[in-house]
């Protein structure tokens, strides 16, 4: 329990911090899902995948994630994305 306004406030700070973190975390995971069930599938790959490296960078860039995990996982992305595309169709 705090004991004096600033520590209650902090405290109302990282709840609101976490409650934001927490959800823009579950949209990139939605984002990730759908782009790695289109690469799967292998229709509008693209789109998908490009939705989710600019979902990445924007989480990065603000602190949510690590800029080196945001990194690892466009990369993974990026070369599924390139196999999808470089295999045969149908």
């Amino acid at each position: 329990m705090a004991n004096h306004a600033s520590a209650e406030k902090r405290n109302r700070q990282r709840i609101t911090r976490t409650n934001r973190n927490k959800a823009a975390k579950s949209a990139l995971r939605t984002t990730l899902k759908k782009a790695r069930a289109a690469l799967q599938s292998g229709d509008a790959s693209a789109e998908a995948v490009r939705e989710a490296v600019s979902n990445l960078d924007k989480l990065a860039s603000k602190g949510i994630i690590p800029k080196e995990r945001a990194s690892r996982v466009k990369g993974r992305l990026a070369r599924a994305a390139h196999v999808a595309a470089a295999a045969p169709k149908g």
